[in-house]
């Protein structure tokens, strides 16, 4: 198809780098649907008889295929550019949704793993690294800001479709039929809007830099001006640290974002002000709306302070927060639920973050690529934290347990990853000169931003 061709993609002379973040949004805010899976959970587990640990299946494997998709598919993503990339996210997210539909309608439940969690998965991955080296690209004056927009829309994505995925469940019932009509409405509605961002993209020229800013040495030890290609990447202390300090900062903010919706009624069920379901799907919303602003506050802050300095506050303070809640979270509804906007606004800071970080440590040579191996972390961890959550809870619920008491084993492990991802972040280094890249010499020249 013409229309993918890289070359179609090249922005002409004038062309504004501030079309390109909606156009990361489309996607992002569609393939963002995923931290919304918590609102089909209770539907799922009545109408096809499932366990919490069965019904978070799709969810998992969605996070685990994001990560592996972004990490094989990131040379091609490079390859290839924006535009080929949002489009294969697009039919794969859409088809996904379709096929689980399929299952839903059928009670063939391993039909709804396979279209969300495999085939949506897929689009999961290449769509959420799809913009992000076109943005580092055009805006390496704030790459933590222009990342930090288009990831904005992935932890944003549940804002819209938590109310949107109740309200039609409401409308068309949360038995099987219901529950697959749903999900055929979804595929059709995020393929439209999905297609606004394939359309829209565009890369900028080669050596292009905006009007009237120079690339230089900046005061912070670990931003660099050298290249690191993704093979050499994989092959430093420095990646691999970040990665943990990735893998154990999103495993503490997955398995509340997963469970959220049980997890807070479990919490005051026997309080004198117990969480209804269509109050737990509005605490839903706003731990999309933290996950989103988290993403656009933090990275932005990041620019200023450092990476290293951001994550260290995603860790320490996020530690913090889990012990408040280990602690008092039942005692008070408001305090539960700031702890909560805390936790998840770091989680979603540190995805945005990482682009940037990874900018500061290898370059921007082959980031895009860089950054799709590196989700390996965010796959690992979208198995980790639903599980230590769902199985610690279900193992509680077997013993006769109830209210918070079904989470005070899997809170305090969460505070120990927190704090094995801290120390992994003080041991990044700045990476060393036999990685680099030889320098290319090439000119740079500048158009109008």
């Amino acid at each position: 198809m013409n229309f993918l061709d890289r070359s179609r993609t090249v922005a002409p002379p004038g062309w504004s780098r501030w079309l390109v973040p909606p156009a990361a949004l489309a996607v992002h805010l569609s393939i963002g649907q995923a931290y919304a899976w918590s609102v089909f959970k209770p539907p799922l587990e009545s109408a096809l008889d499932l366990s919490g640990t069965a019904s978070a299946l799709p969810f998992q494997l969605g996070i685990v295929m994001l990560g592996l998709s972004a990490a094989f598919g990131g040379t091609l993503v490079e390859r290839n550019g924006p535009r080929w990339a949002m489009f294969v996210s697009l039919v794969c997210f859409s088809s996904g949704f379709l096929v689980a539909s399929l299952g839903a309608a059928t009670g063939q439940y391993w039909l709804v793993v396979l279209g969300y969690g495999f085939i949506g998965g897929i689009g999961l991955g290449i769509g959420y690294i799809s913009p992000v080296s076109t943005l580092i690209k055009w805006f390496p004056d704030r790459p933590g800001m222009a990342t930090g927009i288009a990831i904005m829309g992935f932890g944003g994505g549940a804002l819209i479709a938590s109310p949107w995925s109740t309200g039609m469940l409401e409308s068309f019932g949360t038995d099987r039929s219901g529950i697959a009509t749903a999900f055929l409405v979804h595929g059709v509605v995020y393929a439209a809007f999905m297609a606004l961002g394939v359309l829209l993209v565009r890369v900028p020229p080669d050596g292009w830099l905006p009007d009237g800013w120079e690339p230089k040495q900046e005061t912070r030890r670990l931003v660099t001006n050298a290249q690191v290609s993704a093979r050499n990447a994989l092959r430093t202390p420095q990646f691999w640290c970040l990665w943990v300090v990735l893998c154990m900062n999103v495993t503490a903010g997955i398995g509340i974002l997963e469970k959220a919706v049980p997890m807070i009624q479990d919490f005051f069920t026997d309080t004198s002000t117990p969480v209804s379901v269509s109050a737990a799907a509005g605490f839903v919303a706003l731990l999309s709306l933290a996950n989103m602003g988290g993403r656009l506050l933090w990275s932005s802050t990041s620019d200023l302070i450092g990476r290293k300095n951001m994550y260290r506050v995603y860790l320490g303070v996020g530690a913090l927060m889990y012990v408040v809640i280990a602690q008092l979270g039942n005692d008070s509804k408001p305090l539960f639920i700031c702890c909560a906007l805390v936790i998840l606004s770091f989680y979603g800071g540190g995805f945005a973050t990482a682009p940037a970080y990874l900018r500061d440590l290898f370059g921007t040579y082959q980031v895009g690529a860089i950054h799709g191996r590196l989700l390996t972390a965010w796959s690992t961890a979208g198995v980790l934290g639903p599980l230590i959550v769902n199985r610690v809870a279900d193992a509680g619920e077997r013993a006769g347990h109830s209210g918070p008491s079904l989470y005070t084993t899997s809170l305090t492990i969460m505070i120990g990853l927190l704090v094995v991802g801290f120390v992994a972040n003080e041991c990044i280094r700045p990476v060393h000169a036999r990685f680099h890249e030889a320098p290319e010499g090439s000119p740079r020249v500048h158009q109008q931003s």
